[in-house]
């Protein structure tokens, strides 16, 4: 089959940010290892880290992923600091609109590409709307890749149509999402202020985002059918729309070494070891990914219920912009230092979740970080904070019934609200709900048995592998 497909070129042109990157990277690889010619398009300073990511791909696969630059426009065409090439290199989150702007001035030099390169296909993320157009002046199909579940995208389809929370007294009235499998109920705090509020730009943006998915050959989505079987038939049947399932994408790292590169990281960390001494199933693991931003008086609610729970955790705070004492409280690491560890920076989190010590995973329900807890068969407790998380935190609990909530109910665009914290009593409960109580044990199964249908769907036969194998050899017969 590798051999057969060997003449087949595709680009894969990630947004510049972590929850992007790294499945769209996983991505390359995973067509890589069907003898697909893969190219990654990015700017200068992220491939580096691509790079440092794809060393070790190398070693297990003869095709070579490789990597193809274009430079991010000037900070006199963009206004943003020099070097802000990636998200999490902005001042701050008030930037994120001008980064997206800037990111529209890698048209032209990537259709240069497009020209001189001519691959049969481009898979272009969400937010680059334009590469529909761009791919189709040179006549090559573009794949859309949204980052989301299916679940997720079936939800703003239904608010986009049907504006359901218009229909409500005030912004914690639940509402129905209508037309939409299960009988799944949202509230305005918990949806994004682009659909609260009048904010007429980013409405537009959405919907060029739309268009351009509509206009395109079909869209990419990391899950896999048995996960979301009812949201990806909705997707299909109900929105027309073309779509491959061929996640979890991060199960094409196969080994420990692969896994800790994927941020282009390379150290061995000392949690691990921790782990090594700890039960099974005993540790809550606490990370809220890269872009969520915490006030300090969250920080000391979640310190004083992971202490209250009495149990075992590895907490992943980042790296904290102002002294941490404002934040730590008194004596903490102290009292917990034989309990807890907590990780100042980057964490191994598929290293993490897989290892047996682990019982629970406090998650802000990326969907990157929401999959990887489903392929270690972890059972979660959620905490939305934007994006579509809200929507993704539904999906585990309601439908897939492998967590339970913390009590998050306001969309805050991965800031947390000083006035919606979540006090320490409500942390000590949930963690204490997953680790310690006995309505928990069934969570725990059926997680396990999805930990085991994700590896199945990737393996030859499996539900993934084959909308693989179909869209290897569609878009071989277009190219010919």
């Amino acid at each position: 089959m590798a051999n057969k497909n060997a003449s087949l070129h595709i680009f894969f042109f990630p947004f510049l940010a972590h929850g992007h990157m790294i499945p769209c990277v996983d991505m390359a690889m995973v067509f890589a290892a069907k003898g697909a010619r893969t190219t990654i398009i990015t700017t200068p300073l992220n491939a580096q880290t691509i790079s440092k990511a794809i060393q070790k791909t190398k070693i297990h696969q003869t095709k070579e992923i490789n990597i193809q630059t274009i430079n991010f426009p000037s900070t006199t065409e963009t206004g943003l600091p020099e070097g802000c090439e990636h998200v999490n290199t902005l001042p701050s989150l008030a930037s994120l609109p001008a980064f997206h702007k800037a990111t529209r001035l890698l048209e032209e030099p990537f259709e240069q590409l497009l020209l001189h390169h001519h691959p049969n296909c481009v898979v272009a993320d969400m937010f680059f709307p334009w590469a529909t157009d761009s791919a189709a002046k040179f006549g090559i199909p573009r794949l859309v890749f949204h980052g989301m579940s299916f679940f997720s995208l079936c939800a703003y389809e239904v608010m986009r149509l049907y504006e359901p929370y218009k229909n409500t007294s005030f912004d914690s009235e639940l509402f129905v999402l209508p037309n939409f499998p299960g009988e799944i109920k949202m509230t305005r705090l918990q949806v994004g202020s682009f659909f609260r509020k009048d904010d007429m730009e980013a409405k537009r943006f959405w919907e060029e985002i739309r268009e351009s998915e509509v206009r395109s050959y079909g869209v990419v989505v990391n899950s896999f059918h048995e996960l979301e079987k009812d949201y990806a038939d909705h997707y299909v049947k109900k929105f027309g729309r073309r779509a491959w399932a061929i996640g979890p994408l991060s199960l094409c790292n196969k080994d420990k070494e692969q896994k800790r590169y994927r941020r282009g990281k390379e150290d061995e960390h000392e949690c691990l070891k921790w782990l090594d001494t700890k039960a099974t199933g005993s540790v809550v693991y606490v990370c809220f990914g890269s872009m969520t931003k915490f006030p300090d008086s969250q920080f000391r609610e979640i310190a004083l219920g992971l202490e209250a729970s009495g149990k075992e955790f590895m907490w992943v705070v980042g790296k904290r912009e102002k002294n941490e004492i404002e934040w730590v409280p008194e004596g903490f690491e102290d009292r917990t230092k034989e309990k807890g560890v907590i990780i100042r920076g980057w964490a191994p989190q598929a290293l993490i979740l897989e290892h047996e010590a682990i019982g629970a995973f406090v998650t802000h329900c990326g969907w990157n970080s929401t999959l990887e807890g489903v392929v270690a068969g972890v059972p979660m407790i959620t905490w939305p904070v934007g994006a579509e998380q809200f929507y993704n935190e539904k999906l585990v609990i309601e439908v897939l019934k492998i967590g339970v909530p913390v009590g998050a109910r306001k969309w805050s665009n991965f800031v947390g609200d000083e006035d919606c914290c979540i006090k320490w009593d409500a942390v000590e409960k949930a963690v204490k709900r997953v680790l310690a109580e006995e309505e928990a044990e069934g969570m725990r199964k059926r997680a396990k048995l999805l930990a085991h249908t994700a590896k199945r769907a990737v393996e030859e036969g499996g539900s993934s592998y084959s909308n693989l194998d179909s869209l290897v050899q569609e878009l071989l017969l277009l190219s010919l």
